[in-house]
């Protein structure tokens, strides 16, 4: 194969347990977002319009929607005879089945796969994340501080620093210290989980870390605290824009609320930047004369009969006369029917809403839908189930399974 200067790995693998009933059979980066994109969408887009024409997906947790819907990578123009776009499962040797244990672990066990391509760079990208980013940019700051390898960085709120691995930088950008999660925060310039590493440094210790029995096979646990106590050049990146890790429920309704504020904090629209998908094929949506849509997106396919108001509404929905929907996001091919009532809640796909139902009711002491997962008085609907006529579910609540006798399983 044709050596590229620079390889791109997005870690696509993770089950996102936080997603609650929304990861149950989809791995994170297939879940849907601002009405016609997938999660993975973001990087893969950020790879077509920086240049990063070979890029290795890597699956594991319920990989089928994901493998179905990158497939040859057409929609991101990845469908090349040199490059292009490989969905990398997890490997087979010739004693078992082995699921990869960590996400340098998974680089580990795809070493043949890059070596094919023999490239200088390897671009390490998380799949689950809402971003528009010129690697290309970031690629030239790396050789230009002829670093070891490079993270791209943001600030985040000090409350928040714990999610994140967190760094502490000289003056001149030079990372001096790394922590992992920390409960006590040397910063809050936070790793973004976007890595530039020069491939020969990268497959070194990838080889040292595979070696130590007692390693997570993290690239934040592991491979970057290794890198700094051998004292090799690693520098911070700082990305200047818009980015979210949609790791939870809330902060999925969130980067939706996002595209649909006025202005939009993230900006869909931007002609120079356009993020590709997988399009769906539906008919133009119809509007009858009774709707009414203010500050929303609605996408293709959808027929809209009653009231939508900030909301995110993806392809093929329906939405019934009379029907009320607030602050939502309504994921593909679901329907609201007539008198429903929705106020910030997310709807799965397929979901069906029956008539009269009331969602985003204040909380009830007695909720039988009430879950630590869903904050913020936010309501998530599993996908593919419905919810019975003239129902209440109050905020702060997760239906996993709705059943004719009333009650639900959270």
């Amino acid at each position: 194969m044709a050596r590229t200067e620079t390889l791109a790995m997005i870690l696509a693998g993770g089950q996102g347990s936080r997603l609650g009933v929304l990861t149950d059979k989809v791995a994170k980066p297939a879940v849907p977002f601002g009405g016609k994109y997938r999660i993975i969408d973001f990087a893969l887009t950020n790879c077509t319009h920086s240049g990063v024409s070979t890029v290795g997906v890597l699956t594991q947790y319920q990989p089928l929607d994901l493998n179905t819907y990158i497939s040859n990578g057409g929609p991101w123009d990845l469908d090349r005879n040199n490059g292009g776009v490989y969905v990398l499962p997890p490997y087979v040797s010739m004693q078992e089945n082995k699921w990869y244990k960590g996400t340098a672990n998974a680089i580990y066990h795809n070493i043949s796969f890059i070596e094919k391509f023999d490239p200088k760079y390897v671009l390490i990208l998380s799949g689950d994340h809402i971003y528009k980013m010129d690697y290309k940019k970031m690629i030239k700051s790396h050789k230009e501080t002829n670093a070891a390898a490079t993270i791209a960085v943001m600030p985040v709120p000090w409350e928040e620093t714990s999610r994140f691995g967190i760094m502490n930088t000289d003056d001149d950008g030079k990372i001096t210290e790394f922590q992992e999660k920390p409960t006590n925060p040397v910063s809050n310039q936070a790793s973004m989980g976007i890595y530039i590493f020069d491939w020969k440094v990268l497959k070194e210790y990838l080889n040292l870390d595979e070696k130590n029995k007692g390693s997570s096979n993290d690239f934040g646990k592991n491979i970057i605290p290794n890198m700094l106590e051998k004292e090799e050049e690693i520098y911070a990146y700082r990305f200047q824009g818009y980015w979210k890790d949609v790791g939870t429920i809330h902060s999925l309704w969130e980067a939706n609320m996002d595209i649909i504020a006025s202005p939009p904090i993230f900006n869909l629209q931007d002609k120079d930047w356009k993020i590709y998908s997988k399009n769906p094929i539906q008919p133009p949506h119809y509007v009858s004369n009774d709707a009414t849509i203010t500050n929303s997106c609605v996408t293709e396919g959808c027929y809209i009969y009653g009231d939508v108001d900030h909301s995110v509404i993806s392809d093929g929905v329906i939405v019934e006369k009379g029907a009320r929907i607030k602050d939502s996001v309504i994921f593909p091919n679901a329907r609201i029917c007539e008198d429903a009532v929705l106020e910030k809640a997310i709807v799965g796909e397929g979901a069906v809403i029956g008539k009269g139902v009331q969602i985003g009711l204040e909380s009830s002491e007695d909720n039988p839908y009430s879950s630590h997962l869903c904050t913020n008085e936010i309501v998530l609907i599993n996908n593919n189930i419905k919810i019975e006529d003239g129902a209440k579910i109050y905020k702060n609540s997760m239906v996993r399974n709705y059943n004719t006798t009333g009650g639900v399983e959270v």
